[in-house]
């Protein structure tokens, strides 16, 4: 915890203490704590009000710790100043559908313009859907043209289509609502993802047999695709405010998901979506990962924590991802375990097989792969991953030194797939690094690189099963092509390094092992530092 400013400095040097405050605001920012940040930042402009770029700093930090009153209070100050920068006009117009005033909200949003954040690309984002459930909440006559003409300019957008049935549905045109949504075929996420809260909205008004044909045609589109938003359970969309909050919601998902974006624009429309709605599912979701992507996992795990009464599996699944991410694994195992009671789907079993996993935990990872392996059909398009899975808990007994468990294991998954060039490298290796049947691994892992010489990890093993097998200059020549694949992959490095000095070349040798002792973790690097000290033995050699 930062102190706060001495009074005395505050008496007698004001500069001093405004710039104490804003020492105060960067150390609190750099720590992750946003809400320190936003009370010294207030500290400071009781001190500067007119310091250059202080509202629009206090307005994101206001957005970061989720303090609403301090946001609308800075994007007003920013309003009335002229700089009408899309984050703050979104607040004003969240603000004031919290309080009803759909007039004013209508103002705000009619007020779009450049800006030299993209403000304006982000407006053609959202404008339509805000502006129809602000219309919604006006009472105005089809409050659903803005996306209307949002789906049919252009290409087709399904996603606008449904939420304009959405927003008839709540206006009360219901057999406009059943039209559209009979109408149109949900073809791509964000339409999916929309098409499941109109099924919500059809259930909870009686349109039975509307509601069932669009849940079909969402499956048939999702086919065997289990998107974390699509576990969330059904929530009916009644009110403007609950329209607008999952819309935004949805908007911050879609923005996380873009390669390289930025994490404030997700953080900010999830907070926006919650600040609306903070029973909305997706908006729950939504704002966890903007937290986490913001290097602030304890804080998304705390929002997720902090809801009375049960989470959904898939939501418990992410507060336990989160909960290992702070380090306490344990924690995690138990809460992600409790998400995969009862009939879990197949990608919570996953999930919870990698964090326990991660965890160290093989008991209960062991428990996941063989839900998973009891949850598979028989058929051959099941063979890929039940193979996989074999794969999986025979490593697990490996980590534990059973190979006598772990050999019947492998054998079952190369019976699935002979020819699979990772089982055949996975198989073979293990056998190598234990000296047990050195000419049948040899093989196996000769078939795996006929099949993808490209492959590091492969063509690692290869050289490394020859230079078992006494061809050093053979095993070089592969070690060094591994090595340009994956130059700081230390097992590579450290293989490399007993070739070298097999085959004479001992500088080389010395050299690359120095690259492997920065690479290795504890167990090689001990290895590693003793063949720097005497060079190469039976004892220090790689397994």
């Amino acid at each position: 915890m930062v102190a706060a400013a001495p009074a005395a400095m505050a008496a007698v040097d004001p500069d001093q203490a405004a710039l104490y405050a804003l020492v105060r605001a960067r150390l609190a920012e750099e720590a992750g704590n946003p809400a320190e940040a936003l009370v010294a930042l207030q500290s400071l402009a009781s001190r500067a009000p007119d310091l250059p770029g202080l509202r629009a700093e206090m307005l994101e930090r206001a957005i970061d710790a989720g303090d609403l009153v301090a946001a609308r209070s800075a994007a007003a100050a920013l309003w009335a100043s002229g700089d009408q920068r899309f984050d703050a006009r979104l607040v004003l117009v969240v603000d004031a559908m919290r309080r009803g005033d759909w007039k004013g909200a209508r103002a705000y949003l009619g007020t779009a313009q450049d800006d030299k954040s993209g403000g304006d690309a982000i407006s053609r984002l959202i404008d339509p859907a805000l502006g129809a459930w602000v219309d919604a909440g006006q009472r105005a006559r089809q409050p659903e043209r803005a996306l209307v003409a949002a789906a049919t300019r252009g290409r087709p957008e399904p996603a606008y289509a449904l939420e304009a049935a959405l927003v008839q549905l709540a206006a009360g045109q219901s057999d406009a609502a059943v039209a559209a949504a009979l109408e149109t075929t949900p073809t791509d996420r964000l339409s999916q993802l929309v098409a499941l809260r109109l099924v919500a909205s059809l259930d909870a008004a009686r349109q039975k047999d509307a509601a069932g044909t669009l849940r079909s045609r969402i499956a048939l589109a999702a086919g065997e695709r289990e998107d974390p938003l699509l576990l969330l359970p059904e929530q009916a969309v009644t009110n403007p405010r609950a329209g607008a909050a999952h819309w935004l919601a949805l908007v911050a998902d879609t923005l996380a998901r873009l390669p390289k974006s930025n994490a404030r624009l997700p953080l900010t429309f999830a907070r926006a979506a919650t600040w609306l709605n903070d029973q909305d599912w997706t908006a729950r979701s939504a704002l966890a990962d903007a937290l986490a992507r913001s290097d602030r996992a304890a804080d998304g795990a705390a929002f997720l924590g902090e809801l009375r009464g049960p989470l959904p599996p898939v939501l418990r699944m992410r507060l336990a991802e989160l909960t290992a991410e702070e380090g306490d694994r344990a924690a995690a195992v138990k809460i992600a375990e409790e998400a995969v009671t009862g009939d879990a789907p197949r990608s919570l079993l996953v999930r919870f097989a990698d964090l326990a996993r991660q965890s160290d935990d093989a008991a209960a990872a062991e428990r996941a792969y063989t839900r998973l392996e009891a949850a598979l059909g028989d058929g051959d398009d099941s063979a890929p991953l039940r193979a996989t899975l074999l794969v999986a808990r025979a490593e697990l007994r490996l980590q534990a030194k059973d190979w006598d468990g772990a050999a019947p294991l492998m054998q079952r998954a190369l019976a699935l797939r002979p020819n699979d060039p990772t089982i055949l490298n996975f198989v073979g290796y293990s056998a190598l690094e234990r000296r047990i049947d050195v000419d049948r691994a040899l093989g196996q892992i000769e078939a795996a690189w006929k099949a993808e010489p490209q492959n590091a990890s492969i063509t690692d093993s290869l050289g490394w099963a020859y230079f078992l097998t006494g061809r050093t200059d053979r095993a070089v020549e592969l070690l060094e092509q591994a090595q340009q694949g994956e130059p700081e992959n230390a097992v590579i490095v450290e293989h490399l390094g007993d070739a070298y000095w097999k085959a004479g070349q001992r500088f080389r040798a010395r050299y690359t092992w120095r690259a492997a002792a920065l690479l290795a973790e504890e167990d090689m690097a001990a290895r590693v530092a003793a063949k720097l000290e005497g060079g190469l033995t039976p004892q220090t050699t790689a397994p």
